[in-house]
């Protein structure tokens, strides 16, 4: 329960603080364009806290928070006095309109890059992107990438750590070939390869992007010592110590920490023979894994308990931190990286290259704001600047009920000389209303097929 309330604390204010960004940058552009801002409101439905500010627009806080608004004067809403018409939002210039709605989204733009100018002047540990293994036959083996290598860049896009590895790589989907570049061990010239994607399959939903083309990053070794135990878990109940080493499970030798998790994993509710030294003397006990149901309906064993897991090598750590101005570019090349692949995700999304069911709603969001807000602020940051971005463009889609459908008929009246007729813009926002409501509805469906 506390799990859920976090979360959802979390949600609301990364949703808040978003929408707070995104609106703003209508408000502050129409004050600029000098079109008179009757309501700036952070949510849908009764106030919750209302002002009226000495510039006359009411500031409101509403119960709905799932959304926002800035109601500017309009004559073809309201009745306009003749006095006041020079301050409606329709009778300002093309141009002024046109910047007054697409400052929304810019503005989402410009709040990720200052997060991650943030994220950066604090900075963010990670590991340098170097492969442990790969698999015989994969794509990545066929490909002449090998055990060792650390990937430089994927496509022209600079890989620091495996973070943006995986966002290059996912970026790819549909996508013929991947041409990498590599830094073999012992050397420090970036050679190329390309990795033929022609026969490549990925669902998000069952694996890893990298797992997927056959690689494995590095990690330091896993030992056989158990070094965590959880509370009232089946290990605990066996009698498992911390400092435990397994060395045998049902009379079989164990030289390696997988052998452990297959065999935990097999035997749900089935007793299995431990043999494990502590403190030098051999122990015989009998662990039950308790029986644990994945999403699919398969059960798998869980016993509860961690390995102790090698130091990284200092070699293999980096902090990846910057003064002032290099973080702000690091921030924008960033932030560029997510908006080239937000809008790589949605075309192959429309063009079926992306399945309709990696569409994520609110409750995947919410849990990745819990998810992040656990890890500290830095990681939240990173967070709101990913949904910023997303938020940001998600409201430049074509769609009349969105920013973008603004743009779009603005667009048409720059050519055609005159605004779209209300008939036709009613009828777009119908449609466009109709779309959302049905991307939202798979959206929802997919994050509960997920819980």
């Amino acid at each position: 329960m506390m799990g859920i309330l976090w979360n959802l604390g979390a949600f609301l204010l990364a949703l808040g603080i978003l929408i707070a960004v995104h609106e703003f940058g209508h408000f502050w552009v129409a004050r600029r364009c000098g079109v008179f801002v009757e309501r700036f409101s952070i949510g849908f439905g009764k106030s919750l806290w209302r002002k009226v500010g000495k510039d006359g627009t009411e500031y409101t806080l509403a119960m709905i928070p799932l959304g926002g608004y800035v109601k500017m004067l309009d004559g073809r809403v309201d009745d306009v006095p003749e006095e006041r018409k020079h301050l409606a939002f329709n009778n300002k210039a093309l141009w002024q309109r046109s910047a007054i709605v697409a400052a929304g989204p810019l503005a989402n733009f410009l709040f990720a890059i200052f997060a991650y100018w943030i994220v950066y002047l604090i900075g963010v540990p990670a590991v340098r992107p170097v492969i442990g293994e790969v698999a015989p036959q994969s794509i990545a083996a066929e490909a002449g990438i090998s055990n060792g290598m650390e990937l430089k860049s994927i496509s022209g896009i600079k890989t620091a750590d495996w973070e943006s590895v995986n966002m290059a790589m996912i970026s790819h989907i549909g996508d013929k070939e991947m041409v990498i570049s590599v830094v073999e061990p012992g050397t420090e010239y970036e050679v190329q390869r390309t990795l033929d994607l022609t026969n490549w399959s990925f669902d998000p939903e069952q694996e890893r992007v990298l797992t997927s083309l056959g690689i494995v990053p590095y990690s330091p070794a896993i030992t056989l010592v158990i070094s965590q135990l959880v509370d009232d878990g089946a290990a605990i109940t066996a009698g498992l110590k911390l400092n435990d080493e397994i060395v045998a499970i049902n009379a079989k030798p164990i030289t390696e920490w997988q052998q452990v998790v297959d065999a935990i994993r097999s035997h749900p509710s089935q007793a299995l023979d431990i043999e494990v030294l502590r403190e030098g003397k051999p122990v015989k006990l009998t662990l039950t894994p308790n029986a644990k149901e994945q999403r699919d309906g398969e059960v798998i064993g869980y016993a509860g308990f961690a390995p102790k897991v090698e130091p990284w090598p200092e070699s293999y750590r980096i902090n990846l931190q910057f003064g002032p101005v290099e973080a702000a570019g690091k921030a924008a090349e960033k932030t560029w990286q997510l908006v080239t692949l937000t809008f790589d995700m949605v075309t192959k999304l429309v063009t079926g290259d992306v399945a309709i069911k990696n569409l994520s709603g609110p409750i995947s969001i919410a849990k990745g704001a819990g998810m992040t807000a656990d890890y500290g602020v830095v990681y939240f940051l990173g967070f709101l600047a990913l949904i910023s971005v997303n938020l940001g463009i998600v409201n430049l889609l074509p769609l009349p009920v969105l920013d973008g459908g603004h743009l779009m008929f603005f667009a048409i009246e720059a050519v055609t000389r005159r605004p779209v007729s209300e008939r036709v813009q009613d009828i777009g926002y119908r449609v466009g209303s109709a779309i959302l409501v049905a991307l939202m509805a798979v959206a929802l469906f997919n994050d509960f097929t997920r819980l």
